[in-house]
């Protein structure tokens, strides 16, 4: 017995309008507060992104050892992805709202002792653990928004949902830029170094960033007992909006505790998982869904946690003003979802995802060949056509699942999201490294680091456009 109520409804009582509708009204309340949860998850992943500048500075580390933070939070993903979705169908979906709700709440407070024993492996913990918490609740709500009305509007329901992502993650955005970012100590000591050396406006931004992070070292090595005050005061503000957004996650856990929810997903039925298994891999669009979905979100985490680097290390930017043009970034990609939602009344799925992926490639392209702040737009510019790839990918490899087994096979394509684990370490590294010369023109390691997320697209674009030629092979023939 499930603690969802049942949905009982036939199609003898559900009108014309429900079964054409992109949400019917019989689950209107259901949708929109498991669609707040994608604003949750949103504030989440893009609070923490900054954090990969700020720990480098904090605790004196390299570009991949900081990229560890992308690791720890993408990596929990990939550890309970699959775990959650057979749990969740052994319960229900509102069980696994309600375990990630207080996953999510224990790993934000884990930034209260790492704060206090200024620890960064503890901090990794806490962010392993909240994305435990986010793993069951897009494991859960992504299938159960599907479920919620009929199936030919399933991926406009799923996009509907999705675009609300967006402003959370604009949310977190701006709690880093605003209250972050400014608020570091590292970033005051920067900023009094470049006003104390006028030879490095001269010089270029790449080369002011080396020096600055050797004399940061050396006043370390110098003061380390000014530099435990600043560590500890810089930790303390990067704990406090973890603190308060575990307030409202635990807010919403009593909300969810005490709303009635319809069952979509026949949970009593028995897993037959090896079966299951094999008809998720013997379907080429599923098993190229889980790959495209794992290039995409590491082309989106490497370009929105670098955008910062290329803003420092390229432009001379502050790191308060590059994550402003993160922000930017997010408004963009927040009205192209909006817009693209509207596109795909008219365009295939397939087709849509392709053309933006093909977009994604020149702007990325853009971002390394071109100089100064036409780079940096082109960098922002990609959020775009990103806009809509997560759900598009997604709605295209559930497409003709039931949705009990499509509760296994969203565990496959939240198990994706391992991809920003891997990637940004990769590009971390590639940051660490030396530039290279193309074409006779010298490139930064920074640029060059953007040639994975440009991969990326090529593959994207790859699945996109075989979807799109699949589909039209398969229909008729009319005169």
């Amino acid at each position: 017995m499930t603690d969802e109520t049942p949905d009982t409804s036939t199609p003898l009582t559900t009108s014309a309008s429900d079964e054409s509708a992109v949400v019917p009204s019989k689950y209107i309340y259901p949708f929109v507060i498991v669609t707040s949860l994608f604003a949750l998850w949103g504030f989440a992943n893009d609070i923490t992104n900054p954090l990969v500048r700020a720990f480098k500075e904090i605790f004196l580390i390299s570009n991949a050892q900081s990229s560890l933070v992308q690791w720890a939070f993408y990596g929990g993903y990939a550890t309970m992805a699959i775990p959650a979705a057979l749990l969740i169908r052994k319960v229900s979906y509102k069980s696994g709202i309600i375990i990630g709700l207080l996953l999510y709440a224990i790993g934000a407070l884990l930034t209260i002792p790492a704060s206090i024993m200024m620890n960064f492996n503890i901090f990794l913990v806490g962010f392993y653990v909240l994305t435990f918490g986010l793993a069951f609740l897009e494991t859960t709500a992504n299938p159960y928004i599907l479920s919620m009305g009929p199936r030919k509007t399933a991926t406009q329901r799923l996009n509907l949902a999705q675009a609300f992502n967006p402003i959370g993650s604009l949310t977190g955005m701006v709690v880093a830029s605003l209250f972050i970012l400014p608020g570091l100590q590292v970033s005051e000591f920067r900023e009094a170094e470049q006003k104390a050396h006028p030879e490095y406006a001269t010089m270029l931004p790449s080369e002011v960033d080396g020096l600055i992070t050797d004399t940061m070292q050396q006043h370390a090595d110098e003061n380390p007992e000014a530099r435990q005050e600043m560590v500890a005061h810089d930790l303390d503000v990067v704990k406090t909006p973890y603190v308060v957004i575990a307030v409202v996650v635990i807010l919403m856990l009593i909300v969810f505790s005490i709303s009635k929810l319809p069952d979509t997903g026949g949970e009593e039925d028995a897993i037959e998982l090896m079966a299951l298994v094999k008809h998720l891999f013997t379907n080429w669009k599923y098993l190229g869904g889980v790959v495209a979905q794992a290039f995409y979100v590491g082309a989106q985490i490497m370009c929105w946690t670098f955008v910062i680097h290329y803003g420092m290390t390229l432009v001379g930017l502050s790191a308060a003003q590059a994550q402003n043009y993160n922000i930017m970034a997010m408004v963009i990609f927040l009205t192209s979802r909006f817009i693209c939602t509207f596109i795909l009344k008219y365009l295939s799925p397939g087709l849509l995802l392709g053309v933006l992926a093909v977009g994604g490639c020149l702007l990325t392209a853009g971002a390394i060949f071109v100089q100064g702040m036409p780079g940096l737009y082109c960098l922002i510019g990609v959020s775009a056509c990103m806009s809509l790839m997560f759900p598009t990918i997604y709605g295209i490899a559930l497409s003709g699942l039931s949705p009990n087994d499509a509760k296994l096979g969203s565990a496959g394509l939240i198990f994706a999201i391992v991809g920003g684990a891997f990637m940004p370490r990769y590009q971390g590294a590639l940051i660490d490294g030396d530039g290279m010369t193309i074409a006779g023109q010298a490139l930064e390691s920074v640029r060059v680091s953007f040639f994975l997320p440009l991969i990326c697209f090529v593959v994207i674009a790859i699945f996109g456009f075989a979807v799109y030629l699949s589909s039209r092979a398969k229909q008729p023939i009319t005169a």
